[in-house]
């Protein structure tokens, strides 16, 4: 849920009032059909809410803001990919982020991602895939999928010539 919210209080939150929602409505959930499904709708729909409500308020200030956060990043690295994957993800639209993110972060089905976002399975693959492609593109994997071809084509004729 932080690559969702893109904050990780705001992400806590979120699973919480989801949670708390859940408990009030579970009489409505059917024994038989995949709860983590009906939870997941059930947290889509409350941050579209959050989102819309926090459209209208625009005068509050994340916590994240207001207290500064310490601490110790141990690889690089492994920090600098998160940040740009982060970053790419951003950037990409709402109708590509939500499908990425619940296939590909929440590691649901197609069917029950579609199932969440209340489209046809087809048009969920489609804006995976988009999604993908655009991804590797602003994290510049276009650009180095060309240079390792280029690379291994390179030695290729090397071998051939020896």
């Amino acid at each position: 849920m932080r690559a969702l919210t893109r904050e990780v209080l705001r992400a806590d939150d979120l699973v919480q009032s989801c949670l708390i929602r859940a408990i009030g409505k579970q009489h409505l959930w059917q024994p038989g059909t995949d709860l983590r499904a009906w939870l997941f709708t059930m947290l889509h729909n409350q941050h579209v809410s959050d989102l819309r409500r926090s459209a209208r308020d625009r005068n509050t200030v994340s916590i994240e803001d207001a207290i500064p956060v310490w601490t110790v990043r141990p690889n690089a690295l492994d920090v600098l990919e998160l940040r740009d994957l982060e970053a790419a993800i951003a950037k990409l639209t709402n109708e590509q982020r939500q499908p990425i993110l619940l296939v590909g972060l929440e590691g649901l089905r197609y069917d029950q991602a579609a199932a969440i976002l209340g489209i046809p399975i087809g048009t969920l693959c489609s804006r995976v895939s988009r999604a993908r492609d655009q991804l590797r593109t602003l994290m510049g994997m276009d650009a180095k999928r060309r240079r390792v071809a280029a690379a291994a084509d390179n030695a290729a004729t090397k071998l051939r010539a020896a």
